[in-house]
């Protein structure tokens, strides 16, 4: 099953806590369009993506911001596409903050940001493909300018602003990989009635209990993807 996940050309993932014996165990989720693993684990860490996927995935991985995958982008220079929907939250939060300034980087680069998705998907059906990836790039680069340049000097604009800097082409791989999902909702939908079990104790206990879930939890998935084709 790992081998098969880590062909495939763009998977999603992500993470949830819960609680066995008392202690903090994570559940994984590896999505792609039909396939989807479960695989509980000790650690939270980056060590997980590298057993599961390896250190030369060569597809593109849909994920939050989270550390982890920062690390295995730096790690093994794989391809990522950082979640826009969590950028999008973290950004709108500017405009809940007094700072004017911090409001108006809020309203430039939400434009930019969302101008750009809408190219990544619809710009390219009328247009030929060099002309189209001029676009993209275009797209790119006024989004990167937005971020990185004339920023505000307050807290939050910088610490966006080096967010883009450090991890530009992570938050834009759609520019590169039109067409492909720019949101981590697949993994998210898929892991989703794991966040809602953990209300029910005391969780997993044992070994045998968590390679339970993890192969229940996969099979059921698998069953669900296909009967939605």
């Amino acid at each position: 099953m790992y081998e098969n996940l880590a062909r495939q050309g763009h998977l999603h993932v992500d993470e949830t806590g819960h609680k066995d014996n008392g202690e903090l165990w994570w559940t994984w989720c590896f999505r792609a369009d039909l396939d989807t693993l479960f695989k509980i684990d000790p650690t939270r860490r980056a060590d997980v993506l590298m057993e599961v996927l390896g250190r030369e995935f060569a597809g593109v991985l849909g994920c939050d911001y989270f550390s982890a995958y920062r690390r295995y982008r730096r790690a093994c220079g794989v391809t990522i596409q950082f979640c826009l929907a969590h950028l999008i939250r973290d950004v709108k939060f500017l405009t809940t903050l007094p700072n004017p300034q911090d409001r108006a980087l809020w309203r430039a680069l939400a434009r930019s940001v969302c101008g750009s998705c809408l190219l990544s998907f619809i710009g390219g059906t009328d247009c030929p493909e060099r002309l189209f990836r001029q676009q993209l790039q275009q797209a790119r680069d006024q989004v990167l300018y937005v971020a990185t340049t004339a920023v505000p000097a307050t807290r939050n604009c910088e610490a966006l602003a080096q967010r883009f800097q450090q991890h530009g082409a992570a938050i834009l791989s759609i520019h590169h990989h039109p067409g492909i999902e720019p949101t981590n909702n697949l993994a998210e939908q898929a892991i989703r009635f794991v966040v809602s079990d953990r209300r029910i104790p005391p969780g997993t206990r044992s070994e045998a209990g968590r390679q339970w879930c993890a192969r229940m939890r996969s099979r059921g998935a698998l069953q669900m993807n296909r009967s939605a084709v």
